[in-house]
């Protein structure tokens, strides 16, 4: 009987599957951490005959390329993808013959050009379609990543591909890469895996009555993606060297010195941990499942980091998430800041009580939320530039001379832009543990 596990990373918001049928398996899409994927093969006692890559992905950095020579099997990409590594180029409707299963290649171009969904058919019964980042739960793969000059191609594209993918059997199984947490998804997606005849009756993108409709309502309302997501598609391409430990060096006070001026500090540490004592320019990127992402989305593209972290957290998990988006340079961790003294900076942390008497009193207040958030309701006289966006420019309208009273909808990505402020002189004051939501109530309450 057929088996499919699926593997998710929650942070970047994927899913990789790995197939097993009578003693071989399928590995779809895997993220370059392979450790992870051939662990779950060698326990399951299956020979791994292919890893297929269903496009050159933009969120991280394939391990593809690495799994097949580590475990001796074939690699298959989408033959429009022509990476410069050796690899069997599959063709639309080209049955690849995998023993006691075949895998038919199906080419849904949109999220990329090159793209390919794979069916699985056992005893030429389809079983399965993995279908990367073409038709997802409840939504689409968004087709403006290559760039705004190619969104209405594509997306046009990606009509026909998800109808396609729409006129399998109602019972063949959907699973698809990108899934909730992704930004590589035109809207919200919904659960990781479905089936084609639940996606027929109840996904949006396959009730737009025409092409126009669907290229219309795929490239409304995107939100921002991000900034690293440019450097992935040509790292798939030329293939990127295996990363042979997850280990770092401890940094002392007086390497850093010695390096400062040459590196950029990501400080992992809880919100209130930073905001009490924190080295002068360091960026605030609380360690959890979506760490790598906002590091790549804040910093220069494989800049050489040093990582701040208490003794509890976990070190390795910061530099696998880093090196799954291409980030190698981490030259250390520094685990205590106890005796780094006056050379600290800090700032203040309040509650929403707090927060709603200096907006009453007319305090100066930044959300921080992405645009697509600020619609469902925000402080009045706020002033609103997403996170990423303050780490790359101070908003002109800010007054350096007052506090900044920085919101978001938890505190993480207010944590990020207060840091990136201070940096640059002004004084933040951050909203944590909380959101617009609680502060509206807040203030709601106090008028």
């Amino acid at each position: 009987m057929m088996e499919i596990r699926a593997v998710r990373t929650e942070g970047l918001g994927d899913s990789t599957y790995i197939v097993t049928h009578q003693g071989v398996a399928v590995v779809i899409d895997p993220q370059r951490d392979i450790d992870r994927f051939e662990t779950i093969l060698d326990e399951a006692g299956a020979e791994l005959r292919f890893v297929l890559e269903t496009h050159l992905h933009n969120d991280y950095v394939s391990g593809g390329k690495d799994l097949a020579r580590a475990t001796g099997g074939e690699l298959v990409f989408p033959a429009g993808a022509a990476p410069v590594f050796r690899h069997r180029p599959a063709f639309h409707q080209e049955d690849i013959e995998g023993g006691p299963l075949t895998i038919r290649p199906l080419h849904t171009p949109g999220h990329t050009p090159e793209h390919m969904s794979y069916l699985v058919l056992i005893d030429d019964r389809p079983m399965a379609v993995f279908s990367g980042g073409s038709l997802l739960v409840g939504s689409a793969g968004r087709s403006d990543l290559l760039g705004d000059d190619r969104a209405e191609s594509l997306a046009r594209l990606q009509y026909i591909s998800v109808n396609r993918l729409a006129k399998l059997d109602d019972e063949v199984g959907l699973y698809p890469t990108h899934g909730a947490g992704s930004f590589c998804a035109a809207t919200a997606a919904g659960a990781h895996t479905s089936t084609i005849g639940r996606e027929r009756r109840t996904n949006p993108v396959l009730a737009y009555h025409d092409q126009d409709a669907f290229v219309e309502g795929q490239l409304s309302g995107l939100v921002p993606f991000p900034s690293y997501y440019r450097y992935m598609g040509p790292a798939n391409v030329a293939g990127v060297d295996p990363l042979k430990t997850y280990e770092v060096v401890r940094i002392t006070k007086d390497d850093y010195k010695r390096m400062k001026n040459g590196v950029t500090v990501i400080d992992g540490r809880p919100k209130a941990d930073f905001a009490n004592g924190h080295l002068p320019g360091s960026i605030a990127v609380e360690l959890r499942d979506d760490f790598g992402v906002w590091v790549g989305w804040t910093v220069q593209f494989n800049t050489p980091l040093v990582l701040v972290l208490n003794p509890d957290q976990d070190t390795e998990e910061a530099v696998r998430q880093l090196a799954r988006i291409g980030f190698d340079d981490v030259l250390g961790a520094i685990d205590n800041l106890d005796d780094w003294g006056e050379t600290l900076d800090s700032y203040r942390l309040v509650g929403v009580d707090d927060f709603a008497k200096a907006v009453i009193a007319g305090a100066q207040v930044l959300d921080v939320r992405a645009p697509d958030e600020w619609s469902s309701g925000t402080v009045n006289d706020s002033k609103m530039a997403y996170a990423p966006d303050v780490v790359e420019h101070t908003p002109e309208e800010l007054d350096r001379s007052r506090p900044v009273w920085i919101y978001c909808s938890t505190g993480y990505r207010a944590n990020i832009a207060a840091s990136a402020l201070e940096a640059r002189g002004y004084e933040p004051i951050v909203l944590a543990d909380a959101g617009v939501t609680e502060l509206l109530r807040a203030l709601s309450n106090k008028g």
